[in-house]
This record gives structure tokens, C-alpha cells and sequence, in this order.
């Protein structure tokens, strides 16, 4: 069964989702290298070719000509996101799935991302995850009670959660001494964002959904049950608040626990309860400093319900999706500045795919979920290099690299922030990282986080160049008919 049947060119939804065991990482990447005899003499907290002014995304503004040029605009973002949900295969239409979903189909949605292990995992504590704790996962699929028909189901994310590969909160890793990269954690969903539950499992606490970008296991207590209408109505019309911090917070409130000191992340778009009384207290505060909004809560017989909440104006907003311009780009990347690196969405933050989507989203733009995906989507202005692309066209495109456009090697992605000292600029969330000091040695540094770092001097191994190993640059620019 096709998950979107009425568009055409549509792939089946469980090819959005790859095994953790057997896709490339969202965003680890190899590690890289700066050569010395290329970067800048000052070498700012290490990181050769840096210097400190290089962090601030006023510099790079300043080298721009016409900042605030408008790269696309209201009307060209639609028609671009449009192409994106036409297009490309890893983006769902939940509004297109059948009324009733069969066993086939469920089944084969959960038994692509959820496949039994087939390497040695270790839990957080380094201990070998065993045989015994593996079956008990792989039971709690409930892959037997998969109804031949079940009615489709509606929710909304209620709060911030993690999209797992299995039905457990277990962290799984590669090896005793790494504890960053959870093998069963795939991504997260925010508070408001729509989904269709396909499955549950066995103990009953998770629900197997698809979102519009990912298909994965969630948290049953972060998902309010409505039905369509009152799904895919929520924010339809009226006035909203588009969160542009890298994170926001709701105001705490003891009356209302459900909406208290709630993370909002980047590109969060909330409505507005523009007719709120300016005298009638939101749980027990006045909402005078504040923007009255409107959240999902999860009732306790797991009914969806939509309550007021209190956004602080100190909190990082807009009334609408930013203007899509360098500028803008540049500002909303070095927001992300520092931040830990959270591989699949971990630790409440991000990886390198989610960075660069979360900056684009402020801006109202929807990009795939996994650099997989983005790297190849037909809806973007790619360009796609081979095996056989030499070096000459590889340095070409580097050179006519401009702000924000995303750049990407086997597994990783990077976002252009400009050009300095002959090089290529980039702001990415890596896991890591290493550059050959004078003496020829190659220097370890553990980034984890969002770092600026030059392109022509990274290294993918001792004889490849990150620059060599490029597969596609993607652009966000009006369409062009090829």
C-alpha cells in the first residue's frame, strides 16, 4: 500500500525511515582536518585558521553586499514547500492515508526502523546489553497484535519527544566508552505537530506514528488523541507566534503543569489568542507581558485538549516566519552557536540535519529530516557531484558558494556563512573533529557542537579532502526548470 496514493511519484512511507544499523550517521561525519599551511596564523581556542571575530555572525554579515536581499519570498516559500510535499519521498502527507490502515501495511512501516540488532550494544553504563533485555524490546513491538484493519488515529505532540527506532527509553551505543550517540534514537517532535498513530505497543506507554517528516516510536504521554478536524485545525487561521530563538519557555505556572516552563524550539509556530481579555488572568498571571497563546495538552484519558499558556515578550519570537534573507540565514545559524551536539535530537538539542533544518523552518521552509534525504531531494536547486567530478568543478562550486547554502559529505551537512582568507566558511553541528598541527601530527578535538570551521582544509582521511568527498550542494532559491 502507497502511504499518499492520490499524488503520483510518491514513495512508500517507510522509505523515509532507514535502520539505525544500516544508513549513514545524521551527522557524526569522518573526522576532519585543517591544513596549517592554509589557515590563518591566529588559530583562535585552538581550531587552526580561526579567529575569534569569525564567531559572530555580525562579521560575516558585514562582508555581504546586499544582506537584505530577499532570497524568496512569502509567496516563493509556498510554492517551494509545495514542490517539497509534491516531490520529494520522505515527506508524508497525513491527510492523504487511508480512513483504515491493514496489517500489511503497519507491519511494514514498524519492521523498517524497528530491526532486531545484529551487533553488540552497550547501555549508558558501558555494560553489554544482553540477549535477554534485546527480546524483551523486540517483544514489546507487538508485531502479533497488529490488527488485520485498525482505524487511523489523530494526536498532537503535547511536548518536546524523542522519535525511537524501539519502544524503550534504553540508550544503546557502539562501544563501552561512547555514551553521545544513542543507537535507537532517531529524532523528536515538538509541541504542536501533527501526527497519525499506526500501532502501540505491548506494555502500552509507546505509540508507533508517523509525523509529516519521520515514522518512528514516541512516548504515548506526549500525544493528545483528536480527531482530524480538530488535528489539522490547530493553528489553521488567526494570528500565530513563530518561535526565532534557538529555544523558547513558557511562563511557569503552577495552575496549568502541562504548559509550565514548556521548550519551544526554533521555527515553532503557535497560535495566538488574539481575543483574550486584557484583565482575565492566564493560569493565575496577567498576560499583559506576555503573548497569549494556544498549546495541546494530553488529557488524562489521553484525549487531545487546547488550553491557554503564556509566551514572555523576553522570549525570542515573531509575529510571522522571518524574511528569508543572508542576513536572517546568518543571524538564525549563530543563534545555534555552542550549543551541544544531540545526535538524532538527544539532550534536548540537535544534530547537523536538524540544525539546518531548524534555522530554514524560521523562515518557514520544510526540509527533509536526515541529511540522506536533503542531500538528494528533488525539490531543492541541487547540484550533485560523482566519483568522476574533478577537482576543478569541485573548487568552482565551492567558490560560488553563497550564504546558506547547505553543503554535503556521506553523512554530514554544513551550512555557508562566506568566504575569508581564500576558504570557504561553514557553521555545523559535528560531533567531532581533528587538524594536522605544523609538525605533521594529526590533532584530536572533540567540537560536539555547533562550530564555524573553513571547508578547503578539512579532511575526510589523511589523503581525502572534505572537498573531495562532497555529494551535493542544495540551494533555497526561486525554481528554475531544468
Amino acid at each position: 500500500m502507497n502511504a499518499i496514493p492520490a499524488r503520483p511519484r510518491r514513495r512508500r512511507l517507510a522509505r523515509a525511515c532507514w535502520s539505525f544499523l544500516l544508513a549513514a550517521p545524521l551527522c557524526a561525519g569522518p573526522a576532519f582536518a585543517l591544513g596549517a599551511a592554509s589557515a590563518s596564523a591566529q588559530d583562535y581556542a585552538g581550531v587552526i585558521g580561526l579567529r575569534e571575530d569569525y564567531l559572530s555572525a555580525a562579521h560575516w554579515i558585514a562582508q555581504l553586499s546586499d544582506p537584505d536581499r530577499v532570497i524568496l519570498d512569502r509567496a516563493g516559500i509556498a510554492a517551494q514547500n509545495a514542490r517539497m510535499r509534491q516531490l520529494d519521498g520522505s515527506i508524508h502527507d497525513l491527510r492523504a492515508l487511508p480512513a483504515t490502515v491493514t496489517r500489511s501495511f503497519v507491519r511494514g512501516q514498524i519492521e523498517a526502523i524497528s530491526r532486531p540488532p545484529t551487533r553488540t550494544l552497550y547501555d549508558v553504563q558501558g555494560k553489554e546489553i544482553g540477549a535477554a533485555q534485546l527480546r524483551a524490546i523486540t517483544d514489546n513491538l507487538a508485531l502479533g497484535r497488529v490488527a488485520d484493519k485498525r482505524p487511523l488515529q489523530y494526536g498532537l505532540v503535547v511536548h518536546r519527544a524523542a522519535l525511537r527506532a524501539f519502544p524503550t527509553g534504553l540508550r544503546a551505543f557502539s562501544s563501552s566508552d561512547d555514551t553521545d550517540i544513542d543507537r535507537f534514537q532517531e529524532s523528536a517532535l515538538f509541541p504542536g505537530d501533527a501526527v497519525a498513530v499506526l500501532h502501540e505497543s505491548a506494555d502500552g506507554d509507546w505509540l508507533f506514528v508517523a509525523s509529516e517528516r519521520y515514522v518512528a516510536w514516541v512516548e504515548k504521554r506526549f500525544v493528545g488523541i483528536g480527531d482530524a478536524a480538530q488535528v489539522f485545525g490547530y493553528g489553521a487561521g488567526g494570528p500565530h507566534r513563530v518561535i526565532t530563538g534557538a529555544t523558547a519557555t513558557t511562563a511557569y505556572t503552577p495552575e496549568e503543569p502541562r504548559v509550565s516552563r514548556l521548550q519551544l524550539d526554533m521555527g515553532v509556530r503557535v497560535p495566538v489568542l488574539a481575543d483574550w481579555p486584557a484583565l482575565e488572568p492566564v493560569n493565575g498571571q496577567q498576560g499583559h507581558a506576555a503573548h497569549v497563546i494556544q498549546l495541546p495538552v494530553r488529557n488524562d484519558d489521553g484525549s487531545l485538549a487546547l488550553v491557554p499558556a503564556l509566551l514572555p515578550r523576553s522570549q525570542d519570537s515573531s509575529d510571522d516566519y522571518l524574511a528569508l534573507t543572508p542576513r536572517n540565514l546568518l543571524d538564525q545559524a549563530f543563534k545555534f552557536l555552542g550549543e551541544r551536539y544531540g545526535w538524532g535530537h538527544s539532550y534536548d538539542t540537535r544534530d547537523c540535519s536538524g540544525f539546518v533544518s531548524e534555522v530554514y523552518r524560521s523562515f518557514g521552509v520544510l526540509l527533509p529530516r536526515n541529511t540522506s534525504a536533503q542531500a538528494v531531494s528533488p525539490a531543492l536547486d541541487r547540484i550533485a557531484f560523482g566519483e568522476k567530478d574533478g577537482k576543478a568543478r569541485r573548487d568552482a562550486a565551492v567558490d560560488a558558494l553563497q550564504v546558506g547554502d547547505l553543503v554535503y559529505i556521506p553523512g554530514h551537512v554544513m551550512m555557508t556563512i562566506g568566504h575569508a582568507d581564500g576558504m570557504a566558511w561553514m557553521i555545523h553541528d559535528t560531533s567531532g573533529g581533528s587538524w594536522f598541527a605544523a609538525d605533521g601530527k594529526r590533532v584530536p578535538a572533540h567540537l560536539n557542537g555547533v562550530s564555524v570551521t573553513p571547508l578547503q582544509p578539512m579532511m575526510a582521511s589523511d589523503t581525502a579532502s572534505y572537498v573531495d568527498r562532497i555529494t551535493n550542494i542544495q540551494r533555497i532559491r526561486p525554481h528554475t526548470a531544468k
